[in-house]
């Protein structure tokens, strides 16, 4: 396991200061803010933690063998979150039903609210299947790492620490690009759709909780690339765009492993008012549909 990974796991494993509060810091990020997947990632552990015990996720993958994991969340970015500063959240235990237990988290860092999430943990049930095929993509053995193309684009950042900063904030994860990412193709607009395949940089315990949180982090990272791509943007580290993030949404399908090849298929529909809309399919090498993910957010041209 890679020390970028054992620090971001050391980062999801909150401290608990009250049955139903928990305290968790943060990293550094590329921009002087707290990241957004880090967030919603601490809020789900803290959500997770109040399944009572007989109800907890198995410690074995296979979700059919034990109690509810997490299948859905909901969540708002309220604030932009202050990366030297503890950042509290507050869980409301809001039902334990005999399939369905529902949570509500507020973060909190000065005394005000920065995220939201209502996030919903269901027992293992039989039920109807099918499911949106999986698209053609290359094998991500074959496509470069992030600190193999990231240095070909040093020349698009006016920050010259640009590049090692994107390196450092995504060592924990292996993320390869299918394609150029946005600031490959700076004034080039394309078809808003977008593929990275993504894994953690070593392998992680048997936890299915663990593995839905940490595809909750590597969610935001690249979601709203698309709507870049469809204007020839290059994103917030090119600096011809500002934005945030504003509401996320995931549903998660079919058990996985965070730590096994994970394909990130996105594309944006729509981008108006100042708000582009992303939205994509996360499916396991072998074809299974995993997790479905929806985003907003403030896409804005400087002034």
């Amino acid at each position: 396991m890679s020390t970028a990974l054992d620090s971001l796991l050391d980062l999801l494993d909150l401290e608990r200061i009250e049955q139903d509060i928990f305290r968790g810091t943060s990293r550094s990020a590329v921009v002087p803010r707290v990241f957004g997947g880090q967030v919603a990632a601490q809020a789900l552990v803290a959500a997770g933690r109040t399944v009572p015990a007989d109800r907890s996720p198995s410690s074995r993958m296979d979700s059919s063998r034990g109690g509810p994991t997490a299948h859905s969340l909901h969540a708002y970015f309220l604030r932009m979150g202050d990366p030297g500063a503890p950042i509290v959240y507050t869980v409301d235990r809001i039902r334990d039903g005999r399939s369905f237990a529902t949570r509500r988290v507020v973060a909190v860092q000065h005394g005000q609210p920065i995220f939201h999430l209502s996030a919903s943990f269901q027992t293992y049930e039989d039920g109807l299947e099918h499911q949106a095929a999986m698209p053609p993509a290359p094998d991500p053995e074959t496509l470069p790492t992030a600190a193999e193309m990231l240095p070909r684009y040093a020349d698009r950042f006016s920050d010259p620490g640009m590049v090692d900063r994107l390196v450092e904030a995504r060592a924990a994860v292996d993320l390869r690009y299918v394609d150029a990412p946005p600031f490959g193709t700076v004034g080039e607009p394309r078809e808003p759709r977008s593929q990275v395949w993504f894994r953690t940089n070593g392998k992680l315990a048997d936890d299915p909780l663990l593995h839905v949180c940490m595809a909750t982090y590597v969610s935001d990272m690249t979601l709203l690339d698309s709507v870049l791509l469809a204007h020839g943007r290059g994103g917030w580290a090119v600096g011809d765009v500002v934005g945030a993030s504003l509401d996320h949404a995931m549903w998660f399908h079919r058990p996985f492993r965070a730590d096994e090849w994970l394909l990130y298929d996105q594309e944006s529909p729509s981008a108006s008012g100042g708000r582009g809309l992303g939205q994509a399919r996360i499916y396991t090498q072998d074809g299974r549909l995993a997790i479905t993910v929806i985003q907003e957010g403030v896409v804005r041209v400087p002034r």
